[in-house]
């Protein structure tokens, strides 16, 4: 479902119809449409027609800049509009701890944390909403009710989410901290091609979005917002031919920056295995392993990276709780084989 669902236009039904005349014959389909249809905008109506929403002659046309002939018969059908506030969804969750001021949970890879542009449904905030019922807190907005940090969609792990106001902003306080003045703890697990210089370092390089690629982080040398990862070695992998073939490191956050280890460790010529946003480069490498190792690492489909370690004050009562997440199945395969290697 695009973003067009979201908004639907006061007196405007969901279909609208029209026959091309004389005066508007020749002229791009985005142009008619917008001169017929005041109650959307230029690029609103480009979107619709790139998403496949309008005919001509009841043939989709996906082209904005198509010409269209007198005669013509165009219908634009505008998608049924979506609730902006999320739903409970029975979506399973693995609850780690629960009281009645926050709840942690172990999130699995491929379950995005609160709703977006492409996932309205199906995320952990829907499955937090069923679960909780009314009394996820509501300061993160509608969209975000409790949340107070996030992992990727692709990253599994842990994640404290709060249940009222009063937690919702004592851990806000310390996530904002990051650890420097108290007890919060956030430690990743991370398997990464090659083996760092040192058994352990600290990448202190500013992050922005990619001017190439707006859906990507980069490091940049004069702008965006600094970021600070901490890394230790804990196994290397190789043999005699390749001595160096891929490392589990642990990775400690001094900010919470989107896509931060990933970027990091692409930047230090370490990418995340799996991670085919910034490690792809890495693919001939992997094609020229041998099996079983092979087919592990080629079928590991997202990047290598667990939330395994979390730890904060209990926002309400000051107690230090502490958890820690197993490795997931295929994570844990995916190290054995290494391993092995």
């Amino acid at each position: 479902m695009t973003d067009n669902s979201l908004e639907y236009p006061a007196g405007l039904d969901q279909d609208f119809s029209l026959t091309v005349d004389a005066a508007d014959a020749g002229k791009r389909l985005d142009a008619v449409l917008a001169t017929h249809l005041e109650a959307l905008s230029r690029n609103r109506i480009q979107s619709l027609i790139k998403s496949g929403d309008v005919t001509v002659g009841g043939a989709k046309i996906v082209e904005p800049k198509y010409r269209v002939n007198e005669g013509d018969a165009l219908t634009l059908t505008l998608p049924q509009a979506e609730d902006p506030e999320p739903k409970g969804e029975d979506i399973p969750v693995t609850v780690v701890f629960e009281d009645e001021h926050l709840i942690v949970v172990d999130k699995p890879a491929g379950l995005v944390v609160h709703p977006g542009a492409g996932n309205w449904t199906g995320t952990l905030v829907n499955a937090l909403i069923h679960h909780c019922g009314d009394s996820l807190s509501g300061i993160g907005g509608v969209k975000r009710p409790g949340i107070v940090h996030r992992i990727d969609k692709d990253t599994s792990g842990l994640l404290v989410v709060a249940k009222t106001d009063q937690a919702h902003k004592g851990l806000a306080a310390q996530f904002a901290d990051h650890g420097r003045t108290g007890p919060l703890e956030r430690a990743y697990s991370a398997l990464v091609w090659g083996a760092p210089s040192g058994l352990k370092g600290t990448i202190n390089a500013n992050l922005a979005r990619s001017q190439a690629n707006r859906q990507k982080i980069a490091v940049v040398k004069t702008s965006g917002r600094q970021a600070i990862t901490h890394w230790q070695v804990k196994e290397r992998f190789g043999n005699a031919e390749q001595p160096a073939l891929a490392s589990l490191l642990e990775c400690r956050l001094e900010t919470g920056r989107t896509h931060q280890i990933r970027v990091h460790m692409a930047h230090i010529g370490h990418p995340l295995i799996g991670d085919d946003d910034y490690g792809s480069g890495f693919k001939t490498k992997a094609n020229r392993l041998e099996e079983p190792l092979k087919s592990l690492v080629n079928g590991f489909h997202r990047q290598a990276l667990h939330a395994g370690l979390l730890a904060f004050e209990h926002p309400v009562n000051g107690k230090t709780l502490r958890f820690e997440s197993p490795y997931p199945a295929d994570f844990a395969n995916l190290l054995s084989g290494l391993q092995k290697f």
